[in-house]
């Protein structure tokens, strides 16, 4: 550091998404940082540091997707080695926030596990966090630290606008995701519909309606993230049912979890997209699904913030090509 700036930076990565680290190492030509992260016979994680971070301003790459609670532990850890290393600046670079989804309390007696997770990772030591797409945008206010919460949007409209579909109608497969449906089809100047539902039991779902003319037209289902694909499967089945040509799906996350792939497989999608923020093992990478990178956004974003360079310019909105 020279006069209060950062003169140089470090990437390390853990074993969230060793993938997504490598891309982003190779975009922003800088080798990752030595480290071993490894497990005891009985579970508990080890990490060791192989170079000196002392006053270096540090990134470390994890996603906390499946096993989700390894994946934390690793990175809070890391975070832990670092600080008792006097590192400079410890950022988390989260692509994947697990646990974003449990950010209310809908009933007594149940945990704000989101916000809990928050401050595991504050206490360990980091002092600045970069995600993308959080289940709710309301969890950057549980950190008490600076939190850049990036969009994957539009490595995905852009996706869909060089396929030039035609007749096309932008679907939200539950409520929360109309505000992303609405923003995705800004990009094609395309109307929206939206599936009206309700879940009975966590990943339990049961279409009732779709709002909007979705008979003669070309469908893309958006969502944040895909776990079990019930949710997703049974609005496409609603849209080609209610008279739709053709349905695609995309997402920021593919958590594909217990029957995910079974169902996708069995399900009217043609084609479901998603991004690199969890490393999507290649025995799950059925035909119909397709992974797209978002190693640029990610590497562009760490240089921005050791630049002290603004992000808003990776903000805003984008003219449609259509």
């Amino acid at each position: 550091m020279k006069n209060g700036v950062y003169t140089d930076y470090k990437l390390f990565a853990c074993n969230g998404n060793p993938e997504l680290a490598q891309e982003i190492s190779a975009i922003l030509e800088k080798p990752l940082g030595a480290c071993k992260v490894s497990h005891f016979s009985d579970g508990e994680i080890s990490v060791s540091l192989g170079e000196s971070v002392r006053g270096a301003d540090c990134y470390i790459i994890q996603s906390t997707s499946e096993p989700v609670n390894d994946n934390l532990m690793e990175l809070c850890i890391m975070i832990d080695a670092m600080k008792r290393a006097s590192a400079g600046r410890i950022n988390a670079v989260i692509p994947y926030f697990g646990y974003a989804r449990q950010d209310r309390i809908s009933k007594p007696r149940e945990p704000l596990t989101a916000k809990l997770v928050a401050d595991i990772i504050s206490v360990a030591g980091a002092d600045r966090v970069i995600t993308m797409d959080l289940h709710a945008a309301q969890i950057q206010g549980y950190f008490n630290i600076p939190v850049d919460h990036m969009i994957g949007q539009p490595t995905l409209v852009k996706y869909f606008q060089q396929k030039e579909v035609k007749n096309l109608v932008v679907v939200s497969p539950d409520h929360g995701s109309v505000k992303r449906a609405r923003s995705f089809a800004a990009g094609f100047d395309a109307p929206i519909a939206i599936i009206d539902k309700r879940r009975p039991q966590a990943n339990v779902s049961e279409i009732m309606n779709i709002v909007g003319d979705v008979d003669g037209k070309n469908c893309i289902l958006v969502d944040d993230m895909v776990d079990t694909a019930g949710t997703i499967c049974n609005a496409a089945e609603a849209l080609i049912k209610a008279g739709a040509v053709s349905v695609s799906a995309c997402a920021t996350h593919g958590v594909l979890s217990g029957p995910a792939i079974e169902r996708l497989e069995k399900s009217p999608i043609s084609e479901i997209v998603f991004l690199n923020t969890i490393d999507i093992p290649q025995e799950k990478r059925i035909g119909k699904l397709k992974v797209l990178s978002v190693a640029g956004p990610f590497a562009e974003t760490i240089y921005r913030v050791f630049a002290n360079e603004p992000l808003s310019p990776l903000f805003e909105e984008k003219e449609s090509t259509k």
